[in-house]
């Protein structure tokens, strides 16, 4: 369809198959003008790490692609008096702050925690596997006469197609050629995640059955907390030297005995804790983090969702939720194009119209969060006055509405803004077809488009 009567579907390219690049799998197998395909670099799909949180506005949208009722009880920790976090003085255990869900959430979309391969698990349950293509990694791609672009594999596979999505994480191939200025800079700090069992964790005197931040100075923490089945699990973060080996984003499996000493100052519960979860298997990431992007789409043929969008150091927790929202968004435009014969460029900007301000405000909150860990770190408080003080300062300054975005909303006010402005500009075309004068056209009106969603409000409702 693509070129206004040559071709009757938009091809479409993925690179990534983490929470993005599934997430926008399932929602483009649902537009039939649409002909999809997944590369993905790794042999097989598995998740690394621990968990990872589910808030509320991930909730709905996971309802609204159908891989929620592939979500049991069982599969997750969700407080039952409403509890989303506490946060304590990991010297002493003393708690300094507990924050739970708002009243009018309901309890179905209550934050939850759960192991990050019970997500992937969920999704694959909803995704058509004959276009996913394991050991496909991406080497390059360049830019046709055409406006389309070709996609060059490493075991020498090549795709055209009319839109590539870079759902290709933080360390984005994409990205780093589309803008070769963005550098990403690792901050001096590693996470340490484990899962250890329930089981051992709850002999452990002291440690809660809820998601809980044990806080020191320094960006050092212990983060412990259950998930779903018999899992429980424990993240550790500290900043130190890289030492001899180059800092990776992606999980490295590390030892870590080595890392208990710099854990001395913590009460007994978190050692205890961490002590048991040396004798498990424990991955290591660096963290890494870049400038925010001035525009999340590139060439009118290239869009940015996921990590691959923006380096958020830490995502506020939502990583997973940030980039299903990029997938709404992204998929609602394009069928909003195709159903008025607009151009692909025309999707692509509406759907940076939406994100990259979203992602400008959630840097803003970094930010301010960083300012003002810099300001305390100058004030030469005792060390249990500078944790407590951390801890109620960004608590004060916490921003939650990330957490309760509608994006159903946000993409149906642009849509509206937009046909409103277009209603009174366009003018009478040809009634077989919407066309252009140049590039993608997507949509002909001459051809009958089911259209297998629901309307532009999801049927959402807090």
């Amino acid at each position: 369809m693509t070129y206004c009567g040559d071709r009757k579907q938009l091809k479409i390219a993925i690179i990534g198959a983490g929470p993005a690049g599934l997430g926008t799998a399932i929602e483009l197998a649902k537009l039939p003008f649409i002909q999809w395909d997944l590369y993905e670099k790794r042999s097989n799909l598995s998740e690394i790490g621990g968990g990872f949180t589910l808030q509320p506005q991930t909730w709905r949208i996971l309802e609204h692609n159908g891989v929620a009722k592939d979500l049991c009880a069982q599969d997750y920790y969700r407080s039952a008096e409403g509890l989303v976090e506490q946060r304590r003085n990991g010297r002493t255990g003393e708690l300094l702050i507990e924050k739970c869900n708002p009243e009018d959430v309901p309890a179905s979309r209550h934050s939850c925690r759960l192991a990050r391969a019970k997500l992937q698990r969920a999704m694959m349950n909803s995704v058509d596997e004959s276009h996913i293509y394991l050991s496909k990694r991406l080497v390059d791609f360049e830019h046709l006469p055409d406006n389309r672009v070709r996609i060059l594999i490493e075991d020498g596979t090549i795709d055209d197609v009319d839109l590539l999505i870079a759902a290709d994480g933080i360390r984005s191939l994409i990205r780093k050629t589309c803008f070769p200025q963005h550098t990403l800079r690792f901050n001096g700090q590693f996470v340490y995640r484990t899962i250890v069992s329930q089981d051992e964790a709850s002999k452990i005197e002291g440690i809660p059955w809820a998601p809980v931040f044990w806080k020191h100075v320094s960006g050092l923490y212990v983060f412990t907390c259950p998930l779903g089945d018999n899992d429980f699990e424990v993240t550790a973060r500290i900043r130190r030297p890289a030492g001899h080996q180059e800092p990776v984003s992606w999980g490295r499996p590390v030892d870590l005995e080595g890392v208990l000493p710099e854990y001395d100052d913590f009460c007994p519960p978190v050692r205890e804790i961490l002590r048991l979860a040396a004798r498990g298997d424990t991955q290591e990431f660096a963290l890494h983090s870049g400038p925010r992007l001035d525009h999340v789409v590139h060439h009118g043929n290239i869009a940015f969702i996921g990590d691959a969008s923006h380096a958020l150091l830490g995502n506020f927790g939502s990583g997973a939720g940030f980039a299903l929202e990029d997938v709404f968004a992204l998929t609602r435009v394009i069928q909003w194009a195709w159903m008025r014969g607009k151009q692909l460029v025309d999707a692509l900007s509406l759907f940076d119209s939406i994100r990259s301000p979203h992602y400008g405000r959630l840097y803003q909150t970094i930010d301010k969060f960083a300012n003002i860990k810099a300001a305390l770190r100058t004030e030469g408080l005792l060390i249990n006055d500078e944790i407590a003080e951390r801890v109620r300062r960004i608590s004060l300054a916490s921003e939650s509405w990330m957490f309760y975005y509608d994006i159903d909303k946000a993409v149906e006010k642009v849509l509206q803004d937009t046909n409103a402005t277009n209603a009174g500009s366009e003018t009478a075309e040809t009634p077989q077809r919407a066309i252009s004068s140049e590039g993608n056209c997507l949509g002909q009106l001459d051809q009958t488009v089911t259209d297998t969603r629901e309307p532009y409000g999801m049927g959402f409702s807090v």
